[in-house]
């Protein structure tokens, strides 16, 4: 069973239409039974950081995604909020992985909307040299980090994939991402 986490954040049905089109079943559940008996767990979301962070603390997820054993995948939002913290609404995050999530600057377009390439060299074990540009759509960036496995550069460099242990995050969306973005979904739930 993949178990998609229900919290207060948008895009969620995207992820679970996705999984559905490659022939994947998934619940969406904020259950902690439901979320640490899964097979997988992905976290994906577009949002605010704080209020999505209250969310999880109000339901007690804030401690169960810490549990989870299997593999479990954050996307967009869902890796900042598995970072240490985020300068959008200067927010305690769960610490999963050793970075703070910053704003872009000033300097560039906000949100980075559209394709984008990965800057070589990956170390995930996700992704091979086939895999070139993402869809990125978001206004806060993971600072590289000894845990980054893939970067982009928007203005600055931050970490495009991040990985510790049993957990994955993608700052892109694979679920938007066309082939490519199936074709790494499908790697992350072969796991």
């Amino acid at each position: 069973m993949i178990a998609i986490i229900k919290y207060n954040a948008g895009n969620i049905a995207s992820v679970q239409n996705s999984l559905n089109r490659m022939g994947y079943e998934s619940i969406l559940t904020d259950d902690p039974r439901e979320i640490l008996s899964a097979d997988k767990v992905i976290f994906p979301g577009v949002g605010e950081a704080s209020s999505a962070m209250n969310y999880l603390k109000q339901h007690g997820l804030d401690r169960v995604l810490l549990q989870v054993e299997k593999p479990f995948l954050g996307i967009c939002l869902g890796l900042q909020l598995m970072c240490r913290s985020s300068e959008e609404g200067d927010t305690k995050c769960l610490g999963i992985f050793d970075a703070v999530v910053r704003k872009f600057p000033s300097s560039v377009k906000v949100p980075h909307m559209g394709w984008s390439e990965l800057v070589e060299p990956f170390t995930n074990s996700l992704i091979n040299e086939s895999f070139e540009d993402f869809y990125f759509v978001h206004s806060y960036y993971a600072e590289v980090n000894k845990q980054t496995t893939a970067r982009c550069n928007y203005g600055v460099e931050f970490s495009a994939m991040i990985q510790k242990d049993n957990y994955y995050g993608m700052q892109f969306h694979p679920e938007k991402s066309g082939e490519v973005g199936e074709e790494l979904l499908s790697k992350f739930l072969k796991l």
